[in-house]
C-alpha cells in the first residue's frame, strides 16, 4: 500500500486547491507578479485573506473566490500556508545591484518591522525569498499609493525612493533564504 502523500497535520484544507492555480504548489507562485504565500506569518495571511473577503483590499484575480468564506476555512488555509517551505531562491545574483540592495534595506530599516532576517512576523509579511517581480510590483503600487488595503506606513517608507532603488531592493530581497 501506498503511503500518504501528506500526514493528516500537512493535508491541505479542500480550498487549498484554489489557491494553488495561481500561487503554486504548497503556495510557491510562478506567475509574474503572483506572490510566493508559502512561509509567511499565520497572522499576516489571515489578516489578508480578511481583508480580501470583506472588499478591503482589491486584488481583481480574487473577486468572489473568498465570498461567504467562513473565518475558520481563512485560518486553516492561513495555517497550512505558514506551515509551507518557501521554494529556494534563485542563486544567481547580480553582485552590484544585490550589495546596492542589501545597503538600501539597512539604511531604510526594514528589518525593524519585517525582522532582521526579513522572514516576517504577526501582521509584517516574510520578504526574504519573495520573488522579485512581485516585491518590485508592490512596492511601486505602494509607493504610488495605489495599494488599497495596505499599511499606510510602507507608503510613507517608499516615499521619495528611486525605481533604481526598488530594483536593488527586489533583487536582494529576493536572494535571502532563511
Amino acid at each position: 500500500m501506498l503511503a500518504p502523500l501528506f500526514s493528516a497535520a500537512q493535508k491541505p484544507p479542500a480550498r487549498a486547491v484554489m489557491c494553488s492555480a495561481c500561487h503554486g504548489p504548497n503556495g510557491n507562485a510562478a506567475l509574474k507578479d503572483m506572490p510566493s504565500i508559502a512561509g509567511q506569518p499565520k497572522v499576516f495571511i489571515e489578516n489578508q485573506l480578511v481583508l480580501i473577503r470583506e472588499g478591503m483590499r482589491d486584488i481583481p484575480q480574487m473577486k468572489g473566490v473568498l465570498d461567504n468564506v467562513p473565518d475558520t476555512e481563512l485560518t486553516e488555509l492561513a495555517t497550512y500556508y505558514a506551515g509551507q517551505k518557501i521554494a529556494k531562491p534563485p542563486m544567481e545574483k547580480q553582485a552590484s545591484l544585490y550589495s546596492k540592495g542589501e545597503s538600501l534595506s539597512k539604511e531604510m530599516r526594514c528589518g525593524i518591522c519585517h525582522l532582521p532576517t526579513y522572514e516576517g512576523r504577526e501582521q509584517m509579511p516574510r520578504l526574504a525569498g519573495q520573488r522579485e517581480d512581485y516585491l518590485l510590483h508592490t512596492m511601486r503600487a505602494m509607493k504610488a499609493n495605489q495599494a488599497v488595503g495596505r499599511d499606510s506606513i510602507m507608503i510613507a517608507s517608499l516615499y521619495g525612493i528611486s525605481d533604481e532603488d526598488l530594483k536593488a531592493i527586489s533583487h536582494y530581497l529576493s536572494r535571502l533564504s532563511n
